[in-house]
C-alpha cells in the first residue's frame, strides 16, 4: 500500500486576508513540501497541469524536477499530464528527462483534464476531445516501446523512423490512466494493462467499488494479470493533531475553491453541512487525526481496492506550515498505521484463499 500527495498548486486568494501568494513562491512552497514527503517517508508526490491564473503549475515536469535532486526516494508524477493539448513526444521526453534526474522515479499520470484552458491556449478544437486524448496516449506509449519511432496520425505530423531523447531509466516509464470515475477509461486503461488513478472527490468512495472492478475484467479479458494492477486514489484532505482542528483549518479554502468552481460549473452551494457530510467516515473528504484519516485509507483499501492513496492538499491557498504539519502526519503516524494494517489484512486474504 503506497501513501503519497498530488497537488495542483493553487494561487487563491487567501480566505482569512484576500492575499493572493505569488505563483513564484508558491512553486517555491511546493518544492518544500515534495522534499519532506521524502524525508517522511511518502511514496509518491504528484503535481498537476494547469493553465489559469488560479493554479501556478503549468509544467509539472519542471517543478517536479525541481525536486529530484533534493530528494532520495519518493517517486515524482504528474497529476494529471493534460494530453490531449500536449505533444506526446514533449512529454515523454520531459519525463524521461525527469527519470533520469531523480534516477527512476518518474511517471507519467495522463488525463483528457476536466479543465479545458489548454485547449485553445494551444491551439487545440474541443470538439476532437475524446479522439485527441486517444491518438496521442497511441503515441506516447509507441514512443515508451522503442527508440525509433514511426506513427501517422490525424491530429499530429506524422514521425517516420525518428528516435525520442532521452530514453528513461526505467524500461518501460510508468504511465498511469487518470479518470473522474468514467467507464470508458476505466476499460481503457485494462485493456492496455496499465495502472489506473481515480479522482474520488465526492459521494461515497466505496460506490467506485464497480470501476475499479471493470478495470480489473478488462485487463483479465485482454490477457493482463490483474493482480499485478497498481489502482489509485486522488481524495482532498487534511491531517491535523484533531479532528475539529483539522476540519476548521481545511474548511475555509475549501469552501472558497469549490465555490468559485462551482459557479463555473453550475454546482450548488458548498457550505459547512456539506463538508461535514463529505468527512464522515463514508465520506469522500480525508480530514482528521492521524487515527481518523488511517481507517478511511484502510477502508478504501479494503472496500474499493486501492493499492496506493495519494492525499490532495491544500485545495485552495492555505498557510503553508500548515500544509507541511500535514505532510509530516501523514507520513510519520498515517502511512505507518495504514501499512501495517494492510499488510496484516492482505496476509489473511492470501490464508483464506
Amino acid at each position: 500500500m503506497e501513501i503519497g500527495l498530488s497537488t495542483f498548486v493553487e494561487t487563491t486568494p487567501d480566505p482569512q486576508t484576500g492575499v493572493v501568494i505569488s505563483h513564484a513562491q508558491r512553486l517555491r512552497d511546493v518544492v518544500e513540501e515534495i522534499v519532506l514527503a521524502d524525508q517522511v517517508g511518502l511514496d509518491v508526490f504528484g503535481v498537476g497541469e494547469h493553465h489559469r491564473k488560479d493554479y501556478a503549475a503549468s509544467s509539472p515536469a519542471v517543478v517536479l524536477a525541481a525536486a529530484a535532486s533534493q530528494t532520495k526516494r519518493i517517486r515524482l508524477t504528474s497529476a494529471v499530464t493534460v494530453l490531449s493539448s500536449a505533444d506526446p513526444v514533449r512529454v515523454f521526453q520531459d519525463f524521461a528527462t525527469l527519470d533520469a534526474l531523480s534516477n527512476g522515479r518518474a511517471e507519467i499520470m495522463a488525463g483528457r483534464g476536466s479543465f479545458i484552458e489548454s485547449f485553445p491556449l494551444f491551439g487545440y478544437d474541443l470538439n476532437d476531445y475524446d479522439e485527441l486524448f486517444d491518438e496521442k496516449l497511441e503515441l506516447l506509449l509507441k514512443i515508451r516501446q522503442s527508440e525509433k519511432v514511426t506513427w501517422r496520425g490525424g491530429h499530429r505530423p506524422a514521425i517516420h523512423n525518428l528516435g525520442v531523447y532521452p530514453r528513461p531509466v526505467q524500461n518501460p516509464l510508468p504511465v498511469w490512466i487518470g479518470s473522474g470515475g468514467n467507464a470508458q477509461s476505466a476499460i481503457r486503461a485494462g485493456l492496455l494493462g496499465l495502472p489506473f488513478v481515480l479522482a474520488i472527490i465526492g459521494g461515497r468512495p466505496v460506490q467506485f467499488a464497480p470501476i475499479v472492478d471493470l478495470y480489473k475484467r478488462a485487463a483479465a479479458q485482454a490477457g493482463h494479470d490483474p493482480s499485478k494492477l497498481t489502482v489509485a486514489s486522488h481524495s482532498h484532505g487534511f491531517i491535523a493533531k484533531d479532528k475539529e482542528t483539522a476540519a476548521d483549518k481545511f474548511f475555509p479554502s475549501t469552501q472558497q475553491a469549490m465555490n468559485v468552481l462551482g459557479k463555473e460549473r453550475g454546482w450548488g452551494h458548498y457550505d459547512r453541512a456539506t463538508f461535514d457530510a463529505a468527512r464522515s467516515f463514508e465520506g469522500a473528504l480525508y480530514v482528521g487525526d492521524p487515527e481518523t484519516v488511517a481507517q478511511k485509507i484502510i477502508h478504501l483499501r479494503k472496500k474499493v481496492g486501492i493499492t496506493r492513496f495519494m492525499l490532495h492538499v491544500p485545495v485552495g491557498t492555505m498557510p503553508h506550515e500548515d500544509v507541511m504539519n500535514a505532510i509530516h502526519l501523514l507520513g510519520t503516524e498515517v502511512a505507518p498505521r495504514v501499512r501495517e494494517e494492510v499488510a496484516e489484512w492482505e496476509a489473511e486474504q492470501k490464508q483464506d484463499s
